[in-house]
């Protein structure tokens, strides 16, 4: 043992790792992150473009591009449901047997999440176009103000 407290053994593969790690940090340190762009993202960033009612009835790539933005969004959105159902069923399976009472609000924030998803994407099929969800909501809509909220019941002549 050494003055220091370290064996001859030890400081000379300290002075191979300093020799050979020292050169690769101070270029990582000096060159690489000062001219690295800096993203707070890690996925392709894709401009908003004209929902479907922005676009004219003939606008053919207008009408293209609302249907790719729709399909978009619902695969973010799909993706967003597949994370709270999986944070859902990890409380559940870390929290068992007691995990009715803990995991309420894992599980009232997923059955919200999943009446929202419906509302917006359900009946549509796999090959759902932002015209038919346009439409749908323009239903949904008109459908409330006659008869109040969906699965409330249908409002009577006397009230």
């Amino acid at each position: 043992m050494g003055a220091d407290g370290h064996s001859p053994f030890e400081r000379f593969a300290n002075s191979v790792a300093a020799t050979l790690d020292g050169p690769v940090t101070w270029f990582r340190k000096s060159i690489v992150e000062p001219n690295q762009k800096q993203y707070p993202w890690y996925h392709q960033q894709f401009r908003r473009v004209p929902t479907i009612d922005e676009c004219y009835t003939d606008d053919r790539v207008c009408q293209f591009e609302a249907d790719e933005q729709f399909r978009r969004d619902k695969m973010v959105d799909n993706e967003i449901l597949t994370i709270l159902r999986q944070r859902f069923e990890d409380c559940v399976f870390y929290e068992a047997p007691d995990h009715v009472a803990k995991c309420q609000g894992f599980m009232d924030y997923l059955k919200r999440a999943e009446e929202n998803w419906f509302t917006k994407y359900g009946d549509l099929g796999a090959y759902g176009k932002a015209r038919a969800a346009y439409m749908k909501q323009k239903h949904r809509l008109i459908w409330e103000r006659r008869h109040g909220p969906v699965g409330s019941g249908m409002k009577t002549e006397g009230a």
